[in-house]
């Protein structure tokens, strides 16, 4: 894949059933969508990889570490690879693109990718 649009991958993890959908992986880095209703709970755990998340729409609050971070459009955040996170108090849906460094699950040891 070289050129997509928002709104063919927002169809696309509407298709699949899944709050995450990746529409991007390269050995260097993998791209996804994350969207999560309104008080939904985020069950996460830590990745390998680090991690960029960026609001294309709602808002609510991510817990990075010890750092309660709110978030809106437009709103940037990183979180280094093995740091406990979670969105939390979702007040409007969320759609979050994900970006990991390397590839999501490439840094996890005798594991696969699914």
């Amino acid at each position: 894949m070289r050129q997509t649009t928002y709104e063919t991958v927002r169809q696309q993890r509407s298709q699949g059933g899944k709050d995450y959908f990746e529409f991007l992986r390269v050995p260097s880095m993998s791209a996804g969508l994350y969207e999560l209703e309104v008080g939904a709970y985020d069950g996460q755990q830590p990745h390998t990889e680090d991690e960029l998340y960026y609001v294309v729409e709602g808002r609510g609050s991510i817990l990075v570490g010890d750092e309660d971070i709110p978030v809106a459009v437009g709103s940037l955040v990183y979180v280094p690879a093995g740091v406990v996170h979670r969105f939390h108090d979702i007040t409007e849906r969320l759609s979050v693109l994900v970006i990991f460094a390397p590839a999501e699950y490439s840094q996890r040891q005798g594991e696969a990718h699914e």
